[in-house]
């Protein structure tokens, strides 16, 4: 059995609110961590009217409160949008208070519009993310004599940071570094297995001596196939609102999604990285999903309206993953 995880975007639920948003991703934190799920992650996301998780990091130290075993962490931070030493210092400030429970995902988008990013970095605007990371890795290591500028807390915890990504370029950094990396198949599959297979061949020990991949899942696990694919019609309809201009709160599921028939496709292949059904169905496809592409650890993500239909969703998933 390979390592188990979560990701959460903290959904704020159509007829609902952040404070829902919030209160709900802690409830699943708890959940998870008692079903043996290893991580639970979060998303950096602005200006996305159906996204509690803007504010990551006190997000994670949130869920870090209510839970006590399970890491949790950033799935990603989107590093662009932040100096390394205030990241440095953020997590620092977490591993310090949690230990080592803290991990320290990073992306290169901005997750959110260009007009929303730009407010962000106040024209701060260059992609230097390769040296960027650099800088922060040094932050979080032990201070160097002389040391002009330090990361406190943070200097010595050496949080451990993973690259994410959605094509080669992060494959490729996250080889180059030897550090972790996650892919986000979840919702940009099409170059999963050149990614994965750039990262394994590239790797170089680094900070890390071996590789070590993850890919994400989508996972909409029900008692039966019928409820199942509702409750992902959610998710479904949210893409295709937010591809079509209009984000929104996460829609209650519906008997058919709406939107042009080209829309709706494309949303079905960004999504095709996905295990739907009854607990037999879900447990069949996640184990061909880790057949077929071998990854160290899996990160499940489930956009779900109903809490309880997630939380039951997260807790059958856990038994399939068990079964692998």
């Amino acid at each position: 059995m390979i390592p188990y995880n979560v990701l959460d975007l903290a959904p704020i639920p159509e007829g609902g609110s952040a404070a829902d948003a919030l209160r709900n991703t802690g409830d699943l934190a708890v959940h998870a961590e008692n079903l043996g799920y290893s991580r639970f992650w979060l998303a950096e996301h602005h200006n996305m009217p159906g996204i509690a998780s803007s504010s990551t990091a006190v997000l994670i130290g949130h869920v870090a409160s209510r839970t006590t075993r399970i890491r949790v962490g950033s799935g990603g931070i989107m590093l662009p949008n932040h100096a390394p030493l205030v990241v440095a210092e953020q997590f620092g400030t977490l591993a310090t208070l949690y230990g080592d429970r803290i991990d320290l995902g990073l992306g290169r988008a901005p997750g959110t519009d260009g007009r929303t990013a730009h407010a962000l970095r106040r024209g701060r605007m260059e992609d230097n993310f390769p040296e960027e990371v650099i800088e922060l890795l040094g932050f979080l290591n032990p201070a160097q004599p002389g040391q002009p500028v330090r990361a406190i807390p943070g200097e010595g915890t050496q949080v451990p940071i993973w690259i994410l990504g959605s094509s080669l370029f992060g494959a490729q950094l996250a080889a180059h570094l030897g550090l972790p990396y996650a892919f986000a198949s979840h919702f940009a599959p099409d170059a999963l297995e050149a990614a994965s297979r750039t990262y394994r061949q590239g790797f170089r020990p680094g900070i890390t001596d071996e590789p070590r991949f993850m890919m994400a899942i989508n996972v909409f696990a029900a008692r039966t196939e019928a409820e199942a694919r509702h409750l992902r019609s959610s998710q479904l309809q949210a893409f295709v609102n937010l591809r079509s201009g209009r984000p929104g709160p996460l829609p209650a599921p519906r008997e058919q999604v709406s939107g042009s028939p080209q829309a709706i496709e494309n949303a079905e292949a960004a999504l095709r990285i996905a295990a739907v059904g009854t607990p037999d169905q879900v447990h069949t496809k996640l184990r061909a999903l880790i057949e077929h592409h071998s990854p160290d650890e899996v990160i499940l993500s489930g956009q779900i309206h109903d809490p309880e239909a997630r939380m039951l969703s997260f807790d059958l998933a856990a038994q399939a993953m068990r079964a692998i």
